[in-house]
């Protein structure tokens, strides 16, 4: 298997989890004197990636450890930037179906494949010198519809505009 972001997202949670080393504390905060008493918070560091997922939200350590996993899976689609070829670029699958009219509830729902094909567009956004018109160009969307794709979850936007002050380029405006 080769290294990079595109196998660590297309890992089950699962496998993500053995690759990683778990933590578990006692989270501050309120919640009572179960939440003070139990080791319930559970932050995860990936071990190939050095990245790290944390939860403490809830009292229960097994619901900390599945949020944990979506937030460490969205860091790796967030800050590994993998490559693009430009020449006759086809949009690959988990990305074509993110930018499809017609995109399935396992992307709209924000899981695993939502965050591979998010590090997909990422990829191709920073290949295209992060610019929303080259991108839309290469993905055939206006750059609106784009720009509104960037913008549609916090963590995502924030990455986007991240690349782009990596670039000296001003943040995202979308309408």
């Amino acid at each position: 298997m080769s290294s990079g972001p595109t196998c660590y997202l297309t890992l089950s949670d699962a496998e993500l989890l053995d690759q990683c080393g778990v933590d578990t504390f006692r989270a501050s905060g309120p919640g009572g004197q179960k939440r003070n008493k139990t080791a319930s918070a559970v932050r995860l560091r990936h071990l190939p990636t050095g990245l790290t997922g944390l939860a403490s939200e809830s009292r229960s350590q097994h619901d900390n450890k599945r949020r944990a996993v979506r937030r460490l899976r969205q860091r790796i689609a967030a800050q590994w930037r993998q490559g693009v070829a430009l020449e006759a670029y086809q949009a690959p699958e988990p990305l074509a179906t993110l930018i499809s009219p017609r995109r399935s509830r396992a992307l709209a729902r924000g899981g695993a494949q939502y965050a591979h094909a998010v590090a997909q567009l990422l990829d191709l956004f920073v290949a295209a010198d992060c610019s929303v018109r080259n991108a839309a160009d290469y993905l055939d969307l206006g750059s609106a519809a784009l720009c509104r794709l960037l913008a549609e979850r916090p963590w995502v936007h924030r990455s986007a505009n991240q690349l782009r002050a990596q670039r000296g380029l001003g943040p995202l405006t979308c309408r």
